[in-house]
């Protein structure tokens, strides 16, 4: 089998230029949405530019929160960055995916404390179904993300630790 071979006969450099083509088209993505979505929200259905932006403290809050997710995919597109460098045994790729873990727990706390507001200080006013349903959505996901950055971490960390022993070793 050739050296450098993945993604059925895809090489690591083409492999990895397209995944972190798709964590840019995330970010993308993940931006247009953030700033595409309070206008479809029904009370800001007819509101100015500077009503739905400036004049609603749960909109800075989860932009605020969304801080830790582009973070968390600049880190992720780094991480790659450093694989197609063939450094994914440095320790950079460590506090790559420290970085996306530390990111993931936030993102938890964050839209966290959010559900648990809609559910305090919204509850009966208005509908809080679809709001609670993607909180809750986001918070399996990052839980799942920072799971996995973190046992991709400690395994890294481990065969970084072996591979320097072996360098170390008389």
């Amino acid at each position: 089998m050739e050296r450098g071979v993945t993604f059925r006969g895809m090489n690591k450099r083409r492999a990895t230029i397209l995944l972190q083509g798709v964590v840019v088209l995330a970010g993308i993505g993940a931006l247009v949405l953030l700033l595409w979505e309070p206008h479809l929200e029904g009370r800001n259905a007819h509101a100015t530019l500077f009503e739905i932006y400036f004049k609603d403290p749960f909109l800075a809050y989860l932009y605020l929160a969304s801080i830790a997710f582009f973070v968390a995919l600049f880190r992720a597109f780094t991480l790659l960055g450093y694989i197609r460098q063939d450094k994914a045994f440095s320790l950079e790729s460590i506090k790559a995916l420290r970085t996306i873990k530390y990111c993931g727990m936030t993102l938890v706390a964050m839209i966290g404390a959010a559900v648990a507001y809609l559910f305090i200080a919204v509850r009966g006013s208005d509908d809080i179904a679809g709001g609670v349903a993607m909180g809750l959505l986001i918070i399996f996901v990052s839980i799942a993300i920072a799971t996995a950055a973190a046992m991709f971490e400690r395994r890294l960390q481990d065969a970084v630790d072996m591979k320097s022993d072996r360098v170390n070793a008389p």
